[in-house]
């Protein structure tokens, strides 16, 4: 059972996980720095820190983190930043104790009880409540799954969102909202993954204008909404919107959450429109029933008012468009993993998706 701690301007609470002298692996980002909590770190004598790699993290720079954690001879990690933080630090936890003869990545996971800390500075990835980390290899997407790299402990401290960027605010937030409408919609959903869903989305909704103007009880409720998000993506996986996203992001230049977003506004009306194409195990009517339970998570009556509605919150956030080329439809189109729309419950061919993407980029 995963514990979280809130920060509720006293770093104290802290004290008896860092209180000993066991030596701290800190995976730390960019934004560490500007974070009150960096300097509570900071003040403790036991901590080892890295912070040699970028977002979207090579396999390269996760071997340099493990080749430190074990020559400081540490024994627990914390990662503070975002998805890209949590992810490296979940695979130094994976790969410690592992054979450094061949790469990590081609092994098989051998569990160990490494304690793993996450303290998320963004609202929106949920990485701290997943199985999943995302690496590149030779330049090739990865994921990395195991249930031994779900973090322990989750620090939520709402201050951290105080200093982040507007741009990086917007795509966090709709990245969690994507999570929980693509786990709703998945193949794979259950009750409860449906429960974390429903949930997640009304706190996003409901604290999103607050969230925006960065007010602190809105910060700290769009922190569990991306928790929650996260612990219904652990069931479920993600679908075609996430699918179809990643590629947007390499070839554009635009956040994860962004692109994500792009894809979902699009997917939500065609799989609307294509019930008949319903390829979940349960059923045509199934899936309408779960449009209906979406619709009414966003507060909507009916189902063509949550597409609407989802579109006319991205519209809201005023992204600037994407310039593009007959070339980039051309790789878009078969840039998708395949094995990612077995998650999906309508049927996509190259087509489809094909014509997805030209409304997408619009």
């Amino acid at each position: 059972m995963q514990k979280i701690i809130e920060i509720n301007g006293s770093y104290e609470p802290l004290d008896e996980l860092f209180s000993d002298s066991e030596r701290i692996f800190l995976v730390c980002d960019g934004s560490y720095q500007f974070l009150k909590i960096g300097s509570y770190f900071d003040a403790l004598t036991n901590v080892v820190k890295f912070s040699d790699f970028k977002p979207n993290p090579d396999y390269e720079s996760v071997k340099k983190a493990v080749a430190l954690y074990r020559s400081e001879v540490c024994s627990s990690i914390v990662a503070v930043g975002g998805g890209s933080a949590i992810d490296l630090a979940k695979c130094v936890k994976l790969y410690a104790n592992m054979n450094d003869d061949k790469a990590y990545i081609v092994q098989e996971i051998v569990p160990n009880e490494i304690p793993l800390i996450a303290v998320p500075t963004t609202a929106g990835t949920g990485s701290e409540a997943t199985r999943y980390a995302v690496i590149y290899y030779q330049g090739n997407k990865q994921s990395v799954t195991h249930e031994g790299c779900i973090p322990s402990t989750v620090i939520f401290d709402a201050s951290a969102l105080d200093t982040l960027p507007d741009y990086q605010r917007k795509s966090t937030m709709l990245d969690a909202l994507c999570h929980a409408i693509e786990s709703f919609w998945s193949v794979n959903s259950t009750d409860e993954s449906k429960v974390y869903s429903k949930e997640a989305i009304k706190l996003i909704l409901e604290n999103m204008d607050g969230y925006l103007a960065n007010d602190k009880t809105a910060n700290r409720n769009m922190l569990n909404a991306a928790n929650t998000a996260g612990k219904a993506i652990n069931i479920t996986q993600t679908t075609a919107g996430h699918a179809m996203c990643y590629k947007l992001t390499s070839l554009f230049g635009i956040a994860h959450g962004q692109a994500a977003a792009m894809c979902v506004r699009k997917l939500l009306p065609y799989m609307v429109d294509h019930t008949d194409k319903c390829i979940d195990a349960r059923g045509e009517d199934y899936l309408n029933r779960t449009f209906i339970e979406i619709a009414n998570a966003m507060g909507c009556d009916n189902i063509e008012s949550m597409c609407e509605r989802f579109d006319s919150i991205y519209q809201s956030l005023a992204f600037p468009k994407v310039s593009y080329t007959e070339e980039d439809v051309e790789v878009l189109t078969h840039s998708v993993n395949p094995v990612r729309l077995k998650n999906h419950p309508i049927a996509l061919d190259l087509e489809i998706i094909e014509s997805l993407y030209r409304q997408i980029l619009e």
